[in-house]
Formats: structure tokens, sequence, C-alpha cells
């Protein structure tokens, strides 16, 4: 064994040692060699470290799909790509979070978490031309790396020993194009044969999400299982009311009933939808079609699937003068179609986005795509911002 190859076995070991003690493991120091790796990519192959060993220098960056700060620097990490094309630069970007240390609110920021099938859609819409691959079930090579932030950025030389790890700008979770970089600073610096002037700068993003942080999901959920949910009745007037969206959240409303096979199936993802968004204003409000003698079997569907109010919403619906956004229609059909959406004929489930002052933003008759219903969501946010 070579003494590259000790060191490397010594960082792995160390690394992930102090990774399962419940603390992040030390960063990568400069002058070290990069830890090899073997991954799997949204590609479908598997790429290790000496897939680039034809590259002069090596840029890994660990990133994910769900940190608003991985998602702004996303467009930048293409245009890096792009700018050094053919210029003897490699790119890799790798997910090392745990999506099962991921509690739902800290998913409200994106379309998408933190799991390994939806890193290809994610490298699709962001235009991604290089590997992305995924550490998120043993975190073995982030533990030895030491990325603590997504992004996080190491630059390797030709001989990878790293030269530079930090952020990627200073632009923090501003989208935009490149401008001063210190990753173009430290690229340009090695291609010409000369010292990083800047080799460490503190990565900004939302924190790696080690496996020791699952234990903080689990009581996450058996809080939430624990809220208490409700069931109110639904005339016209305050079918009316609700649709009027007097108040300054986003409202998903949900039209269902327990015999619709199609609204069953879908209510969880209604559901994950809400928890993600719950630190945003944004509320979910079902409506069940159930007949009126039903309403015992429709609270404990809405029981069984967790359809809480979140602490979070819970103020701002009390200051209307409700107690739930769990609703059982009695009256008139009709009356409720006119009051909500006068152009829905009346098949469930059917789901609309309500806007603050009534705008009527989205529509969806059949069970939703979650990831449709969420960029619906997110797009509005991110227009209100």
């Amino acid at each position: 064994m070579t003494k590259v190859s000790c060191l490397f076995s010594l960082i792995l070991l160390s690394a992930t040692t102090v990774a399962l003690a419940n603390q992040p493991p030390p960063v990568l120091e400069i002058g070290q060699p990069a830890p090899d790796f073997t991954l799997p990519g949204v590609d479908g192959k598997k790429h290790s470290l000496e897939d680039f060993a034809e590259a002069e220098l090596l840029v890994v960056m660990f990133t994910c799909n769900h940190c608003p700060d991985a998602r702004a620097a996303a467009p930048r990490m293409a245009e890096l790509y792009e700018r050094y094309a053919g210029k003897g630069v490699a790119f890799v970007a790798i997910s090392g979070n745990d999506p099962k240390a991921l509690r739902p609110d800290e998913l409200g920021y994106g379309v998408y978490g933190d799991s390994f099938p939806e890193m290809k859609p994610f490298a699709e819409k962001n235009g991604w031309q290089f590997p992305y691959l995924y550490d998120g079930d043993t975190q073995k090579v982030i533990s030895a790396y030491g990325g603590q932030a997504t992004p996080h950025v190491f630059i390797f030389d030709e001989d990878r020993l790293l030269r530079y790890n930090g952020r990627i700008d200073d632009m923090k979770r501003r989208s935009g194009p490149l401008g001063e970089s210190y990753v173009v600073d430290a690229i340009d610096a090695l291609l010409a044969g000369e010292e990083v002037e800047n080799k460490t700068t503190r990565a900004f993003g939302c924190s790696t999400k080690w496996s020791y942080k699952r234990d903080s999901v689990a009581k996450d959920q058996a809080r939430w299982e624990a809220i208490e949910e409700k069931l109110a009745l639904l005339d016209a007037e305050a079918a009316k009311s609700l649709a009027a969206n007097t108040t300054d959240k986003l409202r998903i409303v949900n039209f269902w009933s327990t015999t619709c096979g199609p609204c069953v199936v879908e209510f969880p993802d209604l559901v994950e939808t809400y928890r993600r968004f719950q630190n945003r204003p944004v509320e979910l409000i079902t409506v069940s079609l159930d007949p009126l003698e039903d309403k015992g079997k429709a609270l404990k569907f809405l029981e069984k699937q967790h359809a809480a109010l979140s602490p979070r919403t819970a103020k701002s619906v009390q200051e209307e003068g409700r107690t739930t956004n769990n609703y059982l229609f009695d009256g008139n059909p009709d009356h409720l179609a006119e009051a909500f959406d006068p152009d829905w004929g009346g098949a469930m489930p059917h789901t609309l986005i309500i806007a603050p002052g009534g705008e009527l933003l989205w529509r969806h008759s059949g069970m939703v795509e979650p990831v449709e219903l969420r960029s619906q969501v997110v797009k509005w946010l991110e227009r209100k911002r």
C-alpha cells in the first residue's frame, strides 16, 4: 500500500468515526490528496476518482436538491462547467445528504427532496452536463472530504492534492450569473501555474444532513402524529369566505371523499406538501364531500393520514375565527363549486391554488402530480419574494 493510500485510509476512517459520533467530520486540509470514491450517478453509471485522471484539475462540488443556497448556485455550477469546457478542468457534483435525515419543513424552499431518484430531474432542470453522484446512503465520501454545507467546493491539482476549498462566491442564496468568484480565481491561478491566493473560505449554505440527524426527524414525526385532527362543517357562506382568501397565505384547496379511490391515493402527497411548506405562508384546506352521516368516517381517515394543522399555521387560523383546515361540506355541491371554482365539473379529486385576494392561480382535476403541485407553490413564493 502506498503512502497516499495509507493516508486516504486514515482520513476515511477518522472522518467516518467522527460522523458517527454525532458531529461533522473535519474538512480536508490544503495539500491533502483527494479521497477516492465510486458512486452511482444520475446517468445510470458509476463514477470513480480515476475516471477524471486525464483532467489537469478536478473540481468536486458537494451540493443537494433542497437547499435554497444550493438551488441558487446550481445555474452558476453549470456556468463554471461551460466556462472551462475543453480547458482540462473536470467537474463532478456529489449529494452527500441522507434524505432520511431531513424534516419535511426543511424541504419548503424547492420542488425536490434529496433522494437519489429526485437528483436526475434536478440536474436536468439546471442543465448540468457533468456527473451528479449520490453518497447519501453511507456518507463515506462526504465524510472523507468533510463537506460542511451545500454547496461546498474542493479543487484539486494535477497530482490530486487539494488547493482550494470553500464557497463559490459571495452571492449566498441569490440567483444570477457568475461574477467575482473564489472558485474562478482558484482555477485560473492553477491553470496558470500560480499559487491560489485564497486557499480556503467558509462554505456557506444549509448544513450537511448527516445520518445522525435521523433522531431529530423521528422526534418531529412523533410530535406531528400527536396533534389532534379536527373536522368542521362548511356551509356555502363559509366556503365563499375561504375562497375569497383575505389572508396573506397561499391556499391549496382539495376536494375529496373517502369513497374516491384517487382521492385516497393522493392524500398523503397533499399532507406531505403542506408539511414541507408549513414554515412559509402556505396552507392546505381539505373539503370532504362525504355525506353528513359519514363525518366520523371522514375524521377517522384524516386521523390516519395525520392531516393535522401545523402549530405554525394554527395561530393565523385562530385569528380568522376558525379551528381547523379540514372541512365536510354540508349543502348543495353547486354552491360549493360556485364559491371556489365555477368551472369545476364536480369530479373528484379536484385541487385548487388560491392566492391572497382570491385569485385562482391553478386548478387540477384528478390526482395531482406532487412535483407539479410544489412547482406551482414555489413559483408563487419566489414571485412574492
